[in-house]
């Protein structure tokens, strides 16, 4: 007759159990990936406070947050993009698309000067995301060809940008970019709303969950059920009309639509949205760091500016360094959280 001895089965290591150093080296990379931008941010208004006397000064302060309204509501559509795994560039030429269809329609009242740049930009973000998610073809390419699109129609608006289009400074439309509350601008008082949506959208909704599950693994989330095609389509849309509705706020701004604008602007906003936290791979990011990351930007041109006599090219320099340095610590702190 056999005897059968039970073995006994060793439990699962509690979190408690686990080596102590492995946890907090994990926690300590997840934070500075999510936080690093934040805590950048703090010390570098510390500093600039405490090298320029002018820096915290409520003009400064004003023209600083005024000036970051505008690339904050292009790179709130960027983010959403590049959370996905996508890239759009186009968001340059669509806000300059979009101030001056603004301009143009504020002579006909404050509703189509905001729905006409809505629209045309809404459109034309539509059917990059559309060749995107149906045709497959590459995101890089097709917001290429939708930037020289977007700046084609604009000069033939223009007769090649010899004619500029003013806003009626009376106009609603005008005190919409220029008026204030509560000593803050009105544009900055949309940027906060338009993030507080944003962030509601990317972490509590279904359309949420399913902008982080493309740019996590797009094959996994198409064999999960995820609507792959659609978030691809509404992301990009999404991305558009936000260029549009920035390039409407900047015309109310300064009462013009100027058709020099917008040059550059998608590889800020990119950067600003890298600097705060969001993988370029996809999958990882949030929207409260892209407002960071504008606001840190802002300030690095803030402080070269105030020196005097450093032009403004060393604004690229600077910008560029720091984002090659933020990638570079991204890209090693991602490393490290999957070897703990």
């Amino acid at each position: 007759m056999t005897t059968h001895v039970d073995t006994p089965v060793r439990p699962k290591k509690t979190a408690e159990e686990e080596p102590s150093g492995t946890g907090r080296s994990e926690r300590i990379s997840a934070l500075a990936q999510q936080h690093g931008a934040l805590v950048t941010l703090i010390v570098a208004m510390i500093a600039a406070s405490i090298g320029f006397d002018t820096f915290l000064t409520g003009d400064n302060l004003e023209n600083m947050a005024l000036s970051s309204a505008f690339l904050a509501v292009v790179a709130l559509g960027m983010t959403f993009v590049i959370v996905t795994g996508g890239i759009d560039l186009s968001v340059g030429s669509l806000f300059a698309l979009g101030g001056v269809l603004a301009a143009w329609g504020s002579q006909y009242g404050t509703v189509v000067a905001l729905l006409l740049p809505l629209a045309v930009c809404g459109v034309i973000g539509l059917v990059n995301g559309l060749l995107i998610a149906r045709s497959r073809l590459a995101p890089f390419i097709v917001t290429l060809a939708a930037m020289l699109g977007a700046r084609g129609i604009l000069l033939s608006i223009t007769d090649e940008g010899s004619k500029t289009y003013l806003v009626d400074k009376g106009s609603p439309f005008a005190k919409l970019g220029q008026g204030a509350l509560l000593g803050i601008g009105v544009p900055v008082w949309i940027t906060v709303a338009l993030f507080v949506l944003g962030a509601v959208v990317l972490r509590r909704t279904r359309f949420g969950q399913y902008v982080y599950a493309v740019g996590g693994n797009e094959d996994a989330a198409a064999l999960m059920g995820a609507p792959v095609a659609r978030t691809k389509i509404g992301v990009y849309t999404l991305s558009g009309l936000c260029a549009g509705l920035a390039g409407a706020l900047n015309a109310a701004w300064l009462g013009s639509g100027v058709t020099i604008l917008g040059s550059g602007m998608e590889l800020e906003a990119i950067s600003a949205v890298v600097i705060g936290g969001t993988l370029l791979t996809g999958g990882f990011g949030f929207i409260s760091g892209s407002l960071v990351g504008v606001l840190l930007l802002k300030v690095i041109q803030n402080v070269i500016n105030q020196i005097g006599s450093l032009d403004s090219a060393y604004q690229q320099v600077v910008s560029g360094a720091f984002l090659a340095v933020v990638v570079i610590a991204q890209t090693w702190l991602g490393r490290r959280r999957r070897v703990l």
